[in-house]
């Protein structure tokens, strides 16, 4: 009988429970699933919990405390009577978001760690999250569409920045310009706050692209070797890992278990394997930090220097009114080309665009009107 403390006799019985909690979930889903490999998937991973369950049961025996183990929890009970009536689909995020949980609620626990009990929950996460994509897939789900319309565009992510990124310099240098010409200044004063405008917002576009893909790279190279490391110290596990995966997309367990053997055997392509299909990373596609904010820097330079160019030219009714009109044809081709993504009217789109644009710079320029007469500007 070991030392236990009364905290760590508390810590064993909360783990313990959650082991029940888990346990109950996969046996119920086996019984659920018709798909027989699906099924068996089930059935491994309750395994899993139960091997967890003895280890916090015999932990609480060498504590000299009662290891009996109770109920599932309503929660638990509560998902499952949900995944009957309204299908598993309803409950896989949640039981992913669980294994997340379980993944934290373990670290740093030499007990668990020893056991490797962190590093299973983590599996079972990304079990999870690959059943969730292949669901989605063969059920044809919303986001299923949006990432097939995405392809059929060819590229909906570049199309995306361009357009949106064209989008933020219009409306906001517009709104920007306008509120300097509503003040009347002169001809040199809107001309700088357009070219201060479009440089600030240009290079804080920039810097923030940059900022988002070095870090979501980094985060991503964090991740790919820690999965390198996993797989020298344990490629068996890896192994059984990739062939769940495999088999909670459709696949037979023998051909699944086949093609993860065939993997691993190679070490390079393993890596590039589990990243996709575990973490979701695609490497190759991970992207330039330093392309990423000259892109973002052009695209939103393209779009504010639209409403400045007529006031290089004057700064008078006139200038203002073909500022306005120029802009106003800007705008509408951005809402326009919105709806590539969106699929909505491109009458709607370039309307609704036009409409919220000119709408903030006809509140700047009312605004600077208003400040100049107060100011003297």
């Amino acid at each position: 009988m070991t030392t236990a403390t009364p905290a760590d006799v508390k810590r064993y019985r909360r783990y313990l429970n959650e082991e029940v909690d888990g346990l109950y979930i996969y046996q119920q889903l086996a019984e659920i699933e018709q798909e027989p490999q699906l099924k068996d998937v089930y059935h491994r991973l309750a395994e899993t919990e139960t091997r967890h369950l003895l280890l916090w049961q015999e932990q609480l025996r060498n504590a000299g405390a009662d290891a009996t183990a109770g109920r599932p929890s309503r929660r638990a009970r509560f998902m499952m009577w949900a995944a009957r009536k309204g299908g598993v689909d309803l409950v896989l995020p949640v039981i992913k978001a669980f294994e997340n949980d379980a993944t934290d609620m373990y670290a740093g626990d030499l007990i668990a760690e020893a056991a490797k009990l962190p590093q299973d929950e983590a599996a079972h996460a990304r079990i999870f999250d690959a059943l969730s994509r292949s669901r989605e897939g063969v059920h044809g789900s919303v986001i299923g569409r949006i990432e097939s319309r995405h392809r059929a565009l060819g590229g909906g992510n570049a199309l995306r920045a361009a357009v949106l990124g064209a989008n933020d310099g219009l409306v906001s240098n517009l709104a920007l310009v306008a509120g300097f010409a509503g003040a009347a200044p002169r001809q040199g004063a809107i001309i700088l706050a357009g070219v201060a405008g479009l440089l600030a917002g240009a290079s804080s576009m920039a810097l923030g692209e940059w900022i988002s893909v070095t870090s979501s790279r980094e985060a991503a190279e964090a991740q790919i070797e820690a999965e390198r490391e996993e797989l020298r110290l344990d490629p068996a596990a890896e192994e059984e890992e990739l062939a769940l995966i495999y088999q909670a997309k459709g696949l037979p367990r023998p051909e699944a278990e086949r093609l993860a053997k065939l993997i691993i055997a190679d070490p390079e392509r393993a890596i590039a394997t589990l990243a996709r299909e575990e973490l979701g990373i695609v490497p190759e596609e991970l992207g330039s930090p330093w392309i990423a904010a000259v892109v973002s820097f052009m695209l939103f330079s393209i779009g504010a220097v639209v409403p400045v160019i007529p006031f290089f030219f004057g700064a008078g009714a006139l200038h203002i009114a073909v500022s306005a009109v120029v802009s106003a044809l800007a705008l509408f081709a951005v809402g326009a080309g919105i709806t590539l993504l969106t699929g909505r009217s491109m009458l709607y789109g370039g309307l609704r665009q036009l409409i919220l644009g000119l709408l903030a710079a006809v509140l700047t320029f009312v605004l600077g009107s208003l400040i100049g007469d107060v100011t003297g500007i």
